[in-house]
């Protein structure tokens, strides 16, 4: 009886002792603007490479939409409800998840805004491209390659994507005060989706076939500019954002001239380092500001480039 008993007693322990493993492992919840852009699988896979780094789980869900609020809404609120230990978020809208980070705040849920600012400051970092200054280095090299004069067009993303609106507004900014000669002619959104991109990037090149060059201000306005130009078979000139298998290739074909791009696997790995931190006890550093790069056809060998451009998906999403 004492041998059986001293057993039971053990095996109780051990489950015990796992049962406090896990309630001890942090989960953390990732919830990007959407799923299916390559930016969003590099984002996971970062948040994936530092989870395993800080032995703590992730909850990656978002919504299929980039325009989706109410389903990302409705995804936070959940992690919310499940007491998640902390969230990453990358706000659809600026204004549409305010309600939703001050309730994280309130229940004592540590949030860290990725990728796009947020209009509260009930969050603990921020972790994102300068798109402001991104816009900027979009607005030098388009005077660059048409030598400060012409008439371009901008195929947008949507009002309220406010990592968008800011790299739209540098670029804007930086065309009116370095190069008078470049007029802005025509400006329309493609609301985050290629179909849409390509019929206005369309659009303005049927209303203005003068046009020199077009800004398209992320990955899927850049596809439905560059299929437009394409199909069009026009000279018209492109500069684009972010990257895409199908982009890198229209940028070796000179088809784009270049792409500002960003760093969504380290975006995601600091976003997490940072929740991580805080739970610790520790004040990360609220806002980060990550750098983006401006790359050309000559650029694609760079070995820095390469590895920003094909961060190894499969060693973490399998």
């Amino acid at each position: 009886m004492i041998r059986r008993y001293c057993l039971v007693a053990s095996v109780a322990g051990l489950l015990a002792s796992c049962a406090c493993n896990r309630d001890t492992r942090k989960r953390i919840a990732v919830v990007p603007k959407g799923q299916a852009q390559l930016f969003w699988q590099s984002v996971h896979a970062g948040a994936a490479a530092a989870a395993r780094e800080s032995n703590v789980d992730i909850l990656w869900n978002g919504p299929a939409s980039e325009t989706d609020f109410t389903a990302q809404l409705q995804i936070v609120d959940s992690m919310i409800t499940q007491r998640v230990d902390a969230i990453c978020l990358a706000p659809d809208d600026k204004s549409a998840m305010v309600n939703v980070v001050e309730r994280a705040a309130r229940e004592h849920i540590p949030v860290v805004i990725l990728d796009s600012p947020v209009d509260t400051q009930a969050f603990v970092a921020q972790v994102a491209t300068d798109n402001y200054g991104a816009g900027v280095m979009a607005a030098q090299r388009m005077g660059k390659i048409l030598s400060g004069k012409g008439k371009i067009a901008e195929v947008a993303v949507e009002p309220g994507a406010a990592s968008a609106m800011a790299r739209e507004q540098g670029f804007e900014d930086g065309i009116k005060k370095d190069f008078p000669g470049i007029q802005i002619v025509d400006k329309r959104y493609g609301a985050a989706d290629r179909a849409k991109s390509l019929n206005v990037a369309e659009n303005m090149l049927t209303a203005h076939d003068d046009l020199a060059a077009m800004f398209a201000s992320n990955e899927s306005s850049a596809v439905g500019a560059a299929q437009a130009i394409k199909s069009r078979n026009t000279k018209v000139k492109l500069v684009g954002f972010d990257w895409s298998p199908g982009l890198l290739d229209d940028l070796k074909s000179g088809l784009i001239d270049s792409l500002v791009v960003q760093d969504p696997f380290r975006m995601g790995h600091d976003a997490v380092i940072a929740a991580v931190d805080k739970l610790k006890g520790a004040t990360p550093k609220r806002l980060q500001n990550l750098p983006p790069r401006v790359v050309t056809k000559e650029m694609l060998d760079d070995p820095e480039v390469q590895k920003q451009l094909h961060p190894d998906l499969d060693q973490y999403l399998k």
